[in-house]
């Protein structure tokens, strides 16, 4: 740290020791002395964005493939405040997201002046950690907490700056951030806890793995435990990355989304073993099977699992190496046989659509998912929005050793997908990005479209437009409701595009899907397809139980009495085949 340097620019240094190469955000008045700062630092772009929670989804996705952290920033009050939901999905996605919000200046802070904010309490529940900087002293400390903190424990922090304290002289003692840490410690159970665990397992003739997130970098000791025992091996949708690719076990996953014998494997087993994964879905879980769970953090143990048998804290991986010795081959294939029975039969249940794709108007959302999956880069980046966008990527979407995959899947706001593109495309510029936007979920942060032009970031967004918010419509049905509030009035998404600066494309025919698929994906520059899906696709989960079915029966009922019959007439005629 140099001598006679402003509070800014001891913070700018500190990020760039760190490794942020970006800060999204969008300046004004607070922010003004701490953006002025950044001229003096060329090793870190600032990114302006049309809205702060737009760069803060953007920021998490780019930390999330580089594993580094990543600034984002936001004025005084309002400014900063949009930031709050983009750090909630920082938090739940556990990426380690830095957010500098400017502060009114130090001689008024309580005095309750325009765009005061306590970020203490505002931003209590979004992030590991919040320093409010009121003197020049206390920041080189308070900064370097918290950046220790993103890093270690991989969540967001928020610094928040006054605009005058900025511009001060530092005072306190020079202070040096170290960028080796990497919050990846070795963590193993005791030896007498792997001993129980293998214990479980050598005695149980059928057991499951169930695994998330946390299986990132150890899909291979997976596997190989997996073969060892003859497990099954499901997982959750962040779980695909790590699990999904050269998985002779491989039997999808369960809940709303799933697809194969994921909800058999759990269900039907002697022991099941969770992974790195809080799975949040209790009604999916089985509820007389012995459970056992993996996972670094210790909160997550029995969280959401309803039948914890014995939890563990470890790191899958480091777990898994250590476990292996311990564990007894078992040689029944009856279990293991059974379930890849079902997951392929399964498998071609789903294809059915995608296998008639090109002949079926209005396009089905399966058909172009499976296209845009086959005709992806073997490494691609996909981005996803929440809803029934999540669920055809679970389905159609494969993710082999080098594809990531990318949503706001633990918070799951809307919106995500085209900002997350962006960041990645950002920070990895020579790979193939592919976001699969909903309808709704474009539409919110449309003005983000706007960034894509200014920059000609080659993202390609593809748009299913089905004119409604899809998965909140069979979330009403699924709950016997009738559906209220779930239509969208949508422009021509196409039209919208070619204005701001992007290839736009409308595609509507099925018979042009994989021919316009593949022209977006050779485009050098940044494309929107605005695909024309039909409407009434309906994602049927694979273990449908006799409460679901009567609730979703009376709302098609509820539906007829009210003289929308013939919604619930599309809906047979459409899915005839699923149903």
């Amino acid at each position: 740290m140099s001598k006679k340097q402003t509070v800014a620019e001891v913070l700018w240094e500190m990020l760039v020791a760190a490794g942020v190469k970006r800060c999204y955000g969008i300046v004004g008045d607070a922010m003004n002395p701490i953006m002025d700062a950044l001229r003096g630092f060329p090793e870190i772009e600032f990114i302006h964005v049309r809205n702060e929670e737009a760069g803060t989804f953007a920021a998490n996705a780019e930390s999330f493939v580089t594993g580094g952290p990543v600034a984002v920033c936001g004025t005084s009050g309002p400014g900063a405040t949009h930031l709050v939901n983009g750090l909630f999905d920082a938090l739940h996605e556990r990426v380690p997201t830095i957010a500098i919000a400017g502060d009114v200046d130090s001689t008024v802070i309580g005095s309750g002046v325009v765009e005061e904010v306590d970020t203490n309490v505002a931003y209590l529940s979004c992030t590991l950690s919040r320093a409010r900087i009121e003197n020049p002293w206390q920041a080189g400390p308070a900064f370097r907490s918290a950046i220790d903190r993103a890093i270690t424990e991989r969540g967001p922090v928020l610094l928040s700056i006054p605009g005058d304290v900025a511009a001060m002289e530092y005072q306190g003692a020079p202070v040096r951030v170290t960028p080796q840490q990497s919050g990846e410690p070795v963590l193993v159970p005791s030896q007498t806890e792997l001993q129980a665990l293998a214990d479980a397992i050598n005695s149980a003739e059928k057991v499951t793995i169930f695994g998330g997130d946390g299986c990132r970098g150890a899909g291979e000791l997976v596997v190989e435990l997996a073969k060892k025992i003859n497990a099954p091996v499901g997982y959750s949708w962040r779980g695909k990355a790590a699990l999904e690719g050269d998985n002779p076990n491989d039997v999808g996953m369960s809940g709303l989304l799933g697809w194969g014998a994921c909800y058999k494997a759990m269900h039907e087993a002697d022991a099941l073993l969770m992974l790195g994964t809080d799975w949040p879905f209790t009604t999916f879980y089985p509820s007389d099977v012995e459970t056992y769970q993996v996972d670094t953090v210790p909160g997550h143990l029995g969280r959401h699992a309803p039948n914890l048998t014995q939890g563990f804290v470890g790191d899958v991986g480091d777990t898994i190496a250590a476990l292996l010795p311990l564990i007894e081959a078992k040689t029944d294939r009856k279990f293991l046989d059974t379930c890849l029975k079902k997951t392929d039969k399964d498998v071609k249940r789903l294809n059915h659509y995608v296998e008639r794709g090109p002949k079926m108007s209005p396009i089905r959302p399966e058909y172009l998912a499976a296209t845009l999956n086959e005709l992806a880069d073997d490494d691609a980046a996909f981005t996803v929005d929440t809803g029934t966008a999540y669920i055809w990527s679970a389905r159609y979407i494969k993710i082999g050793p080098k594809r990531s995959l990318f949503a706001s899947a633990s918070w799951a706001s809307m919106a995500n997908a085209m900002p997350n593109a962006m960041g990645i495309q950002l920070a990895q510029p020579d790979r193939q990005v592919i976001a699969l936007c909903g309808d709704g979920g474009i539409s919110m942060l449309l003005g983000e479209l706007i960034t894509i032009a200014e920059r000609q970031l080659p993202v390609k967004l593809f748009v299913l437009h089905n004119n409604k918010l899809d998965f909140v419509n069979i979330e009403f049905q699924e709950a016997g409701l009738r559906p209220f509030g779930t239509d969208l009035w949508n422009p021509d998404f196409s039209r919208v595009a070619d204005a701001i600066g992007l290839k736009g494309v409308r595609l509507d025919d099925p018979g042009t899907v994989r021919e316009t698929v593949q022209e977006a994906l050779d485009h050098d520059g940044p494309v929107l397809v605005d695909a024309m899906v039909d409407p009434n696709a309906l994602a049927m989960p694979p273990h449908v139980n006799k409460q679901m079915v009567s609730r979703f029966g009376f709302s098609e009922m509820k539906q007829i009495m009210h003289g929308e019959g013939g919604n619930v007439v599309k809906n047979v005629e459409k899915n005839i085949d699923l149903i």
